[in-house]
């Protein structure tokens, strides 16, 4: 019995110990963690000419597909990480559906971020308007592009620069950096944690552009398919929509699922199943 509750009272101790030793290396890992994210905004203040570490950093980029279906992103990195609550997307609005220009794209996003940010300065925290995201100032703006998407964004961002705001580009070729007032751009070398950094954040902006624009393009698609079947007019899209909630979920619907839709009839849910299953 005795040998019995040594052997107990020692795994007992082994379990502790091990737990012990797993938060310590996990204690191990966020210091690291911690140390390189202080290094790599360290090293872009130096780069960047910066007079203190850029804490809050965010970053644009602008998603289309010929034209069509135009949108921007605005990511955030605050301490050297993402911080996704922040993030905002935009619907381009100045440009015809089909129309390319970048640098107008830019432009325009670049002008409502200023925008909100002053119209932010007028809003309580307390007041169901404040957005957090746009009622904080970054201390350092990228723009995805070279040379001229940053001279697009310069003049929407002048009331930002004059508060202390730097402002770059970051050219996807040879990760170059353009800088205002600069007229060879830095390049970085590539292991140097200040340019991997730059490299997230610019990646991450892009990502969430890219999701962005799929996710309306994919939309539009899916209606335009809607408004193109016949048997289906105004008033049974309508129903279709409120009982599925979206597009897509009409086109994912199984036939016993579209016959079960209130006011349409079981022979036209037959045939929008047939009809959305050969489309697809």
């Amino acid at each position: 019995m005795a040998g019995a509750q040594t052997t107990a009272v020692e795994a007992v101790r082994l379990e502790k110990d091990d737990a012990y030793y797993a938060l310590d290396e996990e204690r191990l890992r966020a210091e690291r963690r911690r140390s390189s994210r202080v290094e790599a905004l360290e090293g872009l203040q130096l780069a960047v000419g910066l007079d203190a570490p850029p804490i809050r950093i965010e970053c644009f980029d602008i998603s289309n597909l010929g034209g069509t279906h135009t949108v921007a992103s605005m990511v955030v990195f605050e301490g050297g990480a993402p911080k996704k609550s922040d993030y905002r997307r935009f619907k381009i609005r100045s440009l015809q559906e089909g129309e390319s220009d970048d640098f107008a794209a830019m432009a325009e996003v670049l002008g409502r971020r200023f925008a909100q940010w002053e119209r932010q300065a007028d809003i309580s925290p307390h007041d169901p308007e404040y957005n957090a995201s746009f009622a904080a100032l970054p201390n350092l703006i990228v723009i995805d592009g070279g040379k001229g998407q940053l001279a697009a964004g310069l003049g929407p961002l002048r009331g930002f620069r004059e508060r202390g705001v730097t402002v770059v580009s970051l050219a996807k070729r040879i990760e170059e950096v353009f800088i205002p007032g600069h007229a060879v751009p830095l390049v970085l070398d590539h292991s140097t944690p200040e340019l991997q950094l730059l490299q997230r954040v610019r990646d991450e902006a892009h990502r969430f552009a890219i999701t962005h624009h799929r996710t309306r393009r994919d939309k539009a698609m899916t209606t335009s398919l809607l408004d193109e079947l016949p048997g289906v007019g105004p008033a049974r899209k309508r129903a279709l929509l409120a009982h599925f909630g979206s597009p897509d979920a009409v086109v994912a619907a199984s036939r016993e699922e579209l016959q079960a839709v209130p006011g349409l009839p079981a022979k036209v849910a037959r045939e929008l199943h047939g009809r959305l299953h050969r489309a697809g």
